[in-house]
């Protein structure tokens, strides 16, 4: 099953499989019951005409999206190489807690064919290419959508503390283009694939696979719903096992596909602040 979001003359609008779900459809109602409900529950819905309008992102805009870091051993080495404290990444690899982080709430995040951007004060800005999970409200796991995790490099690298501002701004977030309703399992060894084109030609492109991260899709779930309450679910991203070298840095005019299985999400990057 495989949820999307559309922007249409009336609103914002979900649809099941391509035909529209019913107005009054919120993906946090679904995510309020269990997940052994969650089928049933969209199985007895009506579904309508075909969805045709553009896409919007896969989630509401109270809804809330965190993130997970260092849950690959190339995120761990290359957190490793551009921090002053390189030590604290090896800790928290090996660690029983894992890093999590606030991301964006729903309506800072931005969907397939919108654009992302860069930092105008940093000078080293990459995409995180990341499998999202959808929790509900028990941090059962509902689904995947692709997400990709905009950063700014050299700011976490000069200090840890300064994660925040790497991670949290404008246009850092990009989720899409829908969900696919699947139980962890059936995520376990997906493909997670970047291509970033310039100039029509492809700057840097890598592969890896959700089989290669350290830590379980539940325990990441487990640890973000300890203390913390989250009615309407919400979306966690898993963190990434592809970092691009040194010498690369995203530009506006980039332009990033994030794929997840068959799922392909792709944003252009825009220009900083103040440029035409």
């Amino acid at each position: 099953m495989y949820l999307s979001r559309h922007r249409t003359t009336a609103g914002p609008r979900w649809a099941l499989d391509g035909r529209h779900l019913p107005e009054d459809f919120a993906l946090g109602r679904l995510l309020e019951g269990p997940a052994a409900e969650a089928r049933a529950y969209l199985e007895g819905l009506e579904t309508g005409d075909a969805a045709e309008d553009s896409l919007l992102p896969p989630v509401e805009p109270y809804q809330e999206v965190w993130a997970s870091g260092v849950t690959y051993e190339q995120s761990r080495e290359a957190r490793e190489l551009e921090s002053a404290d390189a030590d604290a990444y090896a800790r928290v690899y090996g660690a029983d807690r894992p890093e999590l982080f606030f991301k964006a709430h729903g309506w800072r995040v931005v969907g397939h064919g919108d654009n992302v951007r860069v930092r105008k004060d940093s000078r080293w800005n990459v995409p995180e290419p990341e499998l999202v999970l959808v929790l509900n409200s028990r941090m059962e796991v509902l689904g995947y959508t692709a997400g990709n995790d905009v950063s700014s490099r050299d700011i976490e690298g000069e200090n840890p503390l300064y994660l925040p501002q790497a991670k949290v701004y404008d246009g850092s977030c990009a989720l899409g283009p829908g969900i696919v309703l699947v139980g962890p399992d059936g995520m376990r060894d997906l493909p997670i694939r970047l291509r970033i084109s310039r100039d029509g030609r492809v700057a840097f492109e890598g592969e890896v696979s959700t089989s290669r991260m350290k830590r379980s899709f539940e325990e990441l779930a487990e640890y973000l719903g300890r203390e913390l309450t989250l009615p309407s679910g919400a979306f966690l991203m898993t963190g990434t096992g592809i970092v691009p070298e040194e010498e690369f840095t995203l530009t506006p005019g980039d332009r990033v596909e994030v794929s997840v299985g068959e799922l392909v999400l792709e944003n252009d990057v825009a220009g900083w602040r103040g440029m035409g």
